[in-house]
């Protein structure tokens, strides 16, 4: 029997600044409303590596030190696994715009509960 399953390995990282945490609003039909920042880890790139270059892409900033917070798991109908590496920085550089992912924005933690979450995303919260 074969230890070996398949996994798909992504991010999510809460950027603070003050008292206000960035997040995005996603359009993917799939996992849409307000969220944070991330996305998959590509092959051959570390997870830190892979946090970093998520967070430039769907927000144009350059994170630096995110710190690894939580992680996420479950397994998939097929068998495979999910996992979701969650991080947490308050040091970034750059100037903020939002992508193709949806619109990025800044608001505070409390303001995050009103808001159209994510499906599970409340659950991904308790971890940060």
């Amino acid at each position: 029997m074969s230890r070996q399953i398949p996994v798909t390995l992504t991010n999510m990282c809460m950027v603070c600044d003050g008292d206000k945490v960035l997040v995005q609003d996603r359009v993917d039909p799939d996992w849409p409303g307000i969220t944070f920042p991330g996305g998959h880890v590509e092959s051959g790139e570390s997870f830190c590596a892979s946090v970093i270059r998520e967070v430039y892409e769907e927000t144009g900033l350059t994170i630096e030190s995110p710190r690894l917070c939580g992680i996420k798991e479950w397994e998939n109908t097929d068998g495979s696994r999910y996992v979701v590496f969650l991080y947490r920085t308050d040091n970034f550089s750059g100037e903020l715009k939002s992508s193709d992912e949806g619109a990025v924005f800044w608001t505070t933690f409390q303001e995050l509960f009103d808001l159209k979450l994510s499906l599970d995303f409340r659950q991904h919260l308790e971890l940060f």
